[in-house]
């Protein structure tokens, strides 16, 4: 692992780091944010999932997050969206190849060799952060905007127990019905649109639910709510009758703005849970 930078940051410190990544097959890049306690001992965790066309440090410094993490001593990782590298397999097109991963471990090719992003996130980069930051691998939390918001919570659905909270901005709630979805994973999973349902969080939400406390916002002015289907998402919360609250927020859109404005409230949401786990 190397160290490329780390920046004095609300007591704490803002870290970059870089690693070989034996899930993807390239040199990853990471931004990890410790608080002052982290000096004292292990901190709990929350992982940050941006979305399309992001890397590692749009969040972190867009979001405003470390002000929050630092008030309630939470350590956030902020992960790169896709594999990197002039091998890597790209696409003319925003939506699919690098800064596009969507969170799932490719089977097709040309993705298959590198977009191992599902075993990235869920094993080797939590592997690697324990053995060496001061964090406590057994209160995580997770969130994420966009894709991120996707990655988020089908990730959370699919491995019970591993989160103790789960919370989204936008999140691309019904991918296998919307152009934003049924696009990446037959091209990531291929045309069987039953290897597609453990990465929608409405099917699994239906389907397994959370077990914990879940946060959505919503900006009701955003541009693209035709391909985030947010209202599949609400209907399948209320009908699991989950732990958790819906909010659609008047005159907000997709941006950055919007993260930001609402990030004090998730980062309490999560250390509600953490603290209380």
């Amino acid at each position: 692992m190397k160290t490329i930078s780390e920046n004095a940051c609300f007591g704490g410190t803002q870290g970059v780091y870089s690693h070989t990544s034996t899930a993807c097959s390239c040199e990853m890049t990471f931004g990890l944010f410790l608080p002052a306690e982290a000096s004292d001992g292990p901190v709990p965790v929350l992982w940050y999932l941006s979305g399309l066309t992001c890397t590692h440090e749009n969040a972190m410094t867009k979001a405003g997050a470390q002000s929050w993490a630092a008030e309630h001593g939470i350590a956030l990782v902020f992960p790169d969206t896709s594999p990197r590298g002039d091998d890597v397999a790209d696409d003319e097109a925003y939506d699919l190849g690098k800064g596009a991963g969507f969170y799932v471990n490719a089977t097709q090719d040309p993705w298959q060799p590198h977009f191992q992003m599902w075993d990235y996130i869920a094993e080797e980069l939590p592997a690697l952060i324990g053995a060496n930051f001061a964090v406590d691998l057994t209160r995580q939390g997770i969130t994420g905007h966009s894709m991120g918001g996707h990655g988020a919570l089908t990730l959370a659905m699919n491995l019970p127990g591993r989160y103790t909270s789960v919370s989204a901005f936008a999140p691309i709630a019904n991918p296998t019905a919307s152009d934003w979805g049924r696009k990446q994973l037959t091209a990531y999973l291929g045309e069987d649109d039953a290897a597609w349902a453990k990465h929608d969080a409405t099917l699994l939400m239906q389907e397994n639910g959370f077990d914990g406390p879940v946060l959505i916002d919503q900006g009701a002015s955003d541009q693209f709510l035709d391909l985030l289907k947010p209202e599949a998402l609400a209907a399948a919360i209320a009908a699991k009758r989950q732990q958790g609250t819906f909010r659609m927020q008047p005159g907000y859109d997709h941006s950055y703005f919007f993260v930001s404005t609402f990030m004090e409230d998730h980062i309490a949401f999560h250390a509600d849970a953490l603290y209380g786990a």
